[in-house]
């Protein structure tokens, strides 16, 4: 038996505002049959790559200064990736900036990390965790230097 369109719409509407409140589990299923499955799985993957909007140049200097700051990113490839973050949360936690667990995850603490590192060099920036336009812009513009050599 094929739901009928108001259904289809109710799903479909369900969906999408629970995917806008961050409800992933729940926004497949509201309006589904008692034995059918979620539309959108609820785990979190992490992203394999998050240059927080630096292109693939000012990702590799920001690799290179980690590098050559004593913190090894990996491959200098201008794709911050794992072992990137991972380099960045130890030298930020070796400044005392409170970066959290060091597993290469760009989270709430990464950030704020971030951007006490970026207000040493005064930036100026609201430290709220939050990679938003003002963090990202002061990260281009500290990456402005190529210190890859």
């Amino acid at each position: 038996m094929r739901p009928n369109v108001l259904t289809r719409t109710a799903i479909s509407l369900t969906a999408v505002v629970g995917l806008a409140a961050g409800t992933v589990a729940a926004a497949g299923t509201s309006f589904a049959a008692p034995d059918a499955k979620p539309a959108v799985s609820s785990e979190v993957s992490v992203l394999a790559v998050n240059n927080l909007g630096l292109n693939t140049a000012r990702a590799q200097r920001w690799q290179c200064w980690l590098r050559d700051t004593g913190y090894n990113p990996g491959t200098i490839d201008g794709q911050l990736g794992t072992n990137s973050w991972k380099a960045a949360q130890r030298k930020f936690n070796d400044l005392d900036l409170n970066a959290g667990t060091v597993d290469g995850v760009v989270g709430t603490n990464t950030i704020k990390a971030l951007q006490r590192y970026l207000n040493i060099f005064d930036y100026n920036l609201a430290v709220d965790g939050v990679a938003g336009p003002a963090t990202r812009a002061a990260f281009w513009d500290f990456n402005e230097i190529n210190y890859c050599a």
